[in-house]
C-alpha cells in the first residue's frame, strides 16, 4: 500500500490556494431536504476538495453535522435523520463520511465507532449477526480498493465502521521465538510509523515498510503491504527479517472469530506454525479481523539512500544484451549492488528518480545523517508554477498539459534533490523508507506483482517499461492523455516460510507475494503501479489494455502477475474491479490449483456469517 512523488500545494500559498484543484474557492453545496430519499452521493471533485482541506475524513459525532464543518459529508448534503443503532458493550454510535485515498470510494455518512478491546469487537459481531449489520475495521483509509465499504450505495443503516485507531493501539516487547532477535506485541490500530520508532527505540527493525508510516498494522496485514528489497550480491540473510512483506512477520494473530460450538463469535489467538488459521488471517483482504498481532524482528541496521535523476529510461530499463545495458546503469545492476531500488518514472519524460538504498552501519563521508521520516519536502510542498499545472490540469480539465506536468513534476524533483541536499541521506531504517506524508496529492493507481526469477528482472521490466512508454506515445498521438501521473517500480523477495522463526510456518495464504507451487524458480516480485487523477479521461481504459499486456505476457512462462490487493485491478473501459473474468478466475488461477480455495474456505470457517465483509469481499473471498 505505498506510492510516491505528487505534488501538494504550498498551503501558505494563496494563488495556488485558491485555484489547486478547481481555479476558484471550494463552494458549499445547499442542504437536501431532510423528506429527500437519500442524500446525493458526493461529487469527486467536492470529495477531492475536502480531501485536500482536512486530509481525509473526520469523524462526526452522534449523527449531527456541525455547521461548517469541512468535511466531505458537508460537501454532499446533510445525512439521513435514522436514529442511531444501539450497541452493545456501551459504545455509542456516531456519523462519520468516508473517503478513500484517491476519493474515488465515498460515503457521505457511515455509523461508527471506537471498540476499546478486542471483546468489544466480539461483541459487536454478535450483535451484528444478530440484527442484520455487518462490520468494517477503519483505520485511515489509505486505500484504493473497495476491501472497506465500496461506494456511496452502502447502506448507512446496515454497516458499521469500527475505528481502531482510538483505543487499539497498545504495544510492548515479548518474548521472540528462537531465531529472532525480538518480538512485539501490537494492537491492530497503532500506525507503523509509531510501530517503526518503537522498534527503533528497543535497536530492532524491519527490513520491508510501504512509504507512507500512517498505515495501521490492521490494514497493513490485510492487504500484506509491501516495500523494496532482495538480497544484494553477497549479503546474507539477517535473523528475524524477511525480503517479503510484513505479513511474512507474524508470529501469532488474535482476530475475532465465529465459534461453532458456542454458536458465537469469540476473541482468539492463532499461533504460526500450528494453527492453519493464522495463515489465512496474515493477508485476509477485509474477511476478517485481527485485534493484535505478534511479529518478530531483526537487528536494526542504518541505511544510506542516494537518488539519481541523470539516467534516461532507455539506459535504466535497457532490453537484457542490448549495448544500453553494458553499461551497468541497468535497474537489476543497481539491484545487485544493494538490493533496495525504487524507480519513480514521471509521465512524459526521459530520466526517473531513482531511489537505491543500502545497509550503511556507519555513515559515509558524503551522507547527510537524518533523524526522522520524510526528508524529501519538494514532494508534499512544491513551487507554484507546478501547483498550478496541477490547479489547470484537474480544475480547468486541461489534460494535454499531462506532458508539461510530467516534465515539471521531474524538475521539482532534481531541483528539490539538490536545494535541500536530499540527495545522499544516512539514518535509521524506517526514517529512510517513510518519505510520503498524508499531506500529498491524491492520485488514484493500478497495481500488479510480477514474479519472476531474480536473472529476469531485467527482462520483465524491461518488457513493462516499453509497452507503457509506446502506449503512453500512441494515446498522446491522437490527443489522448490518460495517465497524468507517474510510475513506480520496486522490487521485492517472496514470503518464504524460512524467514521465519517458528517451525512448520507457512506463507500467508493469500499474500500476493507467496511463492507459486508451479513455479520454484520464481525467488522474487517486480512491483509496477501507475498513477494518474482519478477523473483523468480514458484512464480506465488504459489500465484494461495494460492490465490485459500484463496477464498476456507474464502468464506462467518466464513470470506471472498478480494483482496488488489494495491498488485498482479488474478493469473495464470505465471502471475499477468490475471485469468478472479477472476477480473470478484470473485472480484465483495465479495463485495455483487448490491454494485459493484452502484460503477461502479457512476465511469463510473464521466467518461463516460474512459479519466481516462486504458486497466486493462476498464476491472476491467467499466460496
Amino acid at each position: 500500500m505505498r506510492h510516491t512523488f505528487t505534488p501538494m500545494v504550498d498551503p501558505f500559498d494563496s494563488a495556488a490556494r485558491s485555484g489547486f484543484l478547481s481555479g476558484k474557492p471550494a463552494e458549499t453545496p445547499a442542504a437536501s431536504s431532510p423528506a429527500s430519499p437519500a442524500p446525493a452521493p458526493p461529487s469527486r471533485r467536492n470529495v477531492l476538495r475536502a480531501a485536500a482541506v482536512v486530509g481525509g475524513a473526520m469523524a462526526v459525532p452522534a449523527g449531527v453535522l456541525p455547521a461548517g464543518a469541512p468535511v466531505a459529508a458537508a460537501a454532499a448534503g446533510t445525512l439521513s435523520l435514522t436514529p442511531p443503532p444501539v450497541l452493545p458493550a456501551g459504545l455509542t454510535a456516531y456519523r462519520t463520511p468516508y473517503v478513500n485515498w484517491a476519493g474515488e470510494i465515498t460515503h457521505t455518512g457511515l455509523w461508527a465507532c471506537a471498540p476499546r478491546s478486542g471483546q468489544d469487537i466480539a461483541d459487536l459481531a454478535n450483535w451484528a449477526h444478530a440484527n442484520g449489520w455487518r462490520l468494517r475495521a477503519r483505520g485511515k483509509s489509505h486505500n484504493w480498493s473497495p476491501l472497506t465499504i465500496t461506494g456511496p450505495t452502502e447502506s448507512d443503516r446496515r454497516v458499521l465502521l469500527m475505528d481502531t485507531t482510538t483505543h487499539l493501539t497498545h504495544m510492548e516487547l515479548t518474548t521472540p521465538p528462537a531465531g529472532a532477535p525480538g518480538a512485539v506485541r501490537a494492537q491492530t490500530g497503532v500506525t507503523l510509523e509509531t510501530l517503526m520508532a518503537f522498534l527503533a527505540d528497543h535497536g530492532l527493525g524491519v527490513t520491508n515498510t510501504p512509504a507512507p508510516g500512517e498505515l495501521t498494522l490492521g490494514g497493513t496485514l490485510a492487504i500484506d503491504a509491501h516495500g523494496t528489497s532482495v538480497p544484494a550480491v553477497g549479503e546474507a540473510a539477517r535473523p528475524g527479517h524477511t525480503y517479503g512483506t510484513l505479513s511474512n512477520l507474524v508470529l501469532a494473530l488474535t482476530a475475532v472469530v465465529w465459534d461453532a460450538a458456542r454458536a458465537q463469535y469469540v476473541v482468539r489467538t492463532f499461533h504460526r506454525g500450528s494453527d492453519e488459521e493464522c495463515e489465512a488471517l496474515a493477508t485476509h483482504l477485509g474477511r476478517g479481523l485481527i485485534v493484535e498481532a505478534v511479529l518478530q524482528a531483526g537487528e536494526e541496521v542504518p541505511l544510506r539512500c542516494e537518488s539519481r535523476v541523470d539516467l534516461t529510461t532507455d539506459e535504466l530499463f535497457a532490453a537484457p544484451g542490448s549495448a544500453l545495458a553494458s553499461r551497468g546503469n541497468t535497474f537489476a545492476d543497481f539491484l545487485d549492488r544493494s538490493g533496495r531500488v525504487e524507480a519513480i518514472w514521471f509521465a512524459f519524460t526521459d530520466k526517473p528518480w531513482l531511489k537505491v538504498w543500502s545497509l550503511s552501519p556507519e555513515r559515509p563521508p558524503t551522507a547527510r545523517t537524518v533523524s526522522h521520516p520524510y526528508n524529501y519536502p519538494f514532494s508534499d510542498s512544491i513551487p507554484t508554477p507546478v501547483a498550478r499545472l496541477a490547479g489547470q490540469l484537474v480544475g480547468q480539465a486541461a489534460w494535454y498539459l499531462a506532458p508539461a506536468f510530467g516534465a515539471a513534476q521531474y524538475t521539482a524533483a532534481a531541483a528539490g534533490l539538490l536545494t535541500t541536499f536530499s540527495s545522499d541521506l544516512w539514518g535509521p531504517s524506517h526514517d529512510l523508507t517513510f518519505y510520503l506524508r498524508p499531506t500529498t496529492l491524491r492520485e488514484t493507481a493500478n497495481g500488479y506483482a510480477i514474479l519472476t526469477r531474480r536473472a529476469d528482472v531485467q527482462r520483465v521490466v524491461s518488457e513493462f517499461a516499453a509497452h507503457y512508454d509506446a502506449s503512453l506515445k500512441a494515446h498522446a498521438a491522437v490527443g489522448e492523455f490518460p495517465v497524468n501521473g507517474q510510475v513506480e517500480i520496486r522490487v521485492s523477495g517472496l514470503d518464504r516460510p524460512e524467514d521465519s522463526a517458528v517451525p512448520g510456518a507457512r506463507p500467508p495464504l493469500l499474500s500476493v507475494v507467496r511463492p507459486h507451487p508451479d513455479h520454484p524458480e520464481y525467488d522474487c516480485a517486480v512491483w509496477v503501479d501507475v498513477l494518474t487523477q482519478p477523473s483523468t479521461p480514458g484512464a480506465h481504459a488504459f489500465y484494461r489494455e495494460l492490465e490485459r499486456f500484463l496477464m498476456r505476457t507474464f502468464d506462467g512462462g518466464h513470470a506471472l502477475a498478480r494483482v496488488e490487493w489494495s491498488k485498482g485491478w479488474g478493469y473495464t473501459d470505465s471502471a475499477a474491479w468490475s471485469d468478472e473474468e479477472v476477480i473470478g478466475i484470473k485472480v484465483p488461477g495465479s495463485y495455483g490449483a487448490g491454494q485459493w480455495a484452502e484460503a477461502v474456505g479457512l476465511l469463510d470457517r473464521l466467518d461463516p456469517h460474512g459479519v466481516f465483509g462486504n458486497a466486493f469481499t462476498d464476491r472476491l473471498v467467499r466460496a
